[in-house]
């Protein structure tokens, strides 16, 4: 079994990196670019309103990051209620063409929770006016069954509070949502390195989004190229099946025809 022929495919796309990357934080937008292609990232999130996308005469993410080449997935970061999120996904449609899109709508700004209730609000209305929707959520196994079944096309739980760096918190209930869903689920928020990416991956998630991690680090352009590996690894030790768990040591060679 290799990695090579293990698409990653949501809404009907396929795609064989199972990282995505946002572009928000890094110093300069030609940072940005140098960091999403040592990632092999292909879907890079755009926060809308706080990115440049219609002023001509100032520096825009379209002329450093190639939208022939990468698949924009637009968000609603700094949203707190379901009007204001499904307003500015019609603004990026009616824009940009966009489709494909990132839901979340934050509960406040301190913890930068997603507020579950206008959240599934959102998708409803989206998913009416024909968006396809990835949403991120909280880690409620319940909650992820609910905007599944209301048509989002990809689940994202937080592993972690947007920009810890505290990496997975809670494995349980993420492990019961990828156990549940019919449809790809993604860490999104709360990675903080390579391992805990790697953590996501084995435990069967079908990606993970990330943006402060590469963009906060001290390197983004090293610690990019690390996550890339990461998921890769993770991804094909999960293929690969993990050694069963055992309470006791077991000898590395068999006692059966050891010479006394």
């Amino acid at each position: 079994m290799t990695i090579k022929n293990d698409f990653f495919e949501i809404a009907g796309r396929k795609f064989n990196s199972r990282l995505l990357i946002g572009t928000g934080k890094y110093k300069d937008f030609n940072e940005t670019a140098k960091a999403i292609e040592a990632s092999g990232a292909e879907i890079v999130t755009v926060a809308l309103r706080r990115v440049n996308i219609e002023k001509k005469n100032e520096a825009m993410l379209q002329d450093f990051i190639d939208p022939k080449k990468y698949t924009y997935l637009p968000n609603t970061a700094g949203c707190f209620t379901a009007e204001d999120a499904v307003r500015t996904l019609k603004l990026a449609r009616a824009a940009g063409g966009w489709n494909l899109v990132k839901l979340e709508v934050l509960a406040d700004e301190k913890t930068l929770y997603p507020h579950v209730i206008q959240t599934i609000k959102a998708a409803e209305m989206l998913i009416k006016d024909g968006f396809e929707v990835m949403v991120y959520t909280s880690d409620d196994p319940i909650v992820a069954k609910e905007l599944e079944d209301i048509g989002c096309c990809a689940i994202m739980p937080l592993g972690a509070p947007i920009g810890s760096g505290l990496g997975i918190q809670n494995r349980l209930n993420i492990e019961f949502i990828v156990e549940q869903s019919k449809v790809p689920v993604l860490v999104d928020a709360g990675v903080g390195t390579a391992s805990d990416a790697t953590i996501a991956m084995e435990m069967g998630c079908d990606g993970v989004l990330m943006n402060t991690a590469i963009a906060q680090a001290k390197n983004p352009i090293a610690m990019a190229q690390a996550m890339k590996l990461a998921i890769e690894a993770g991804r094909m030790a999960f293929l690969a099946g993990r050694m069963a768990q055992k309470k006791y040591a077991s000898p590395s060679s068999p006692n059966n025809g050891k010479i006394n």
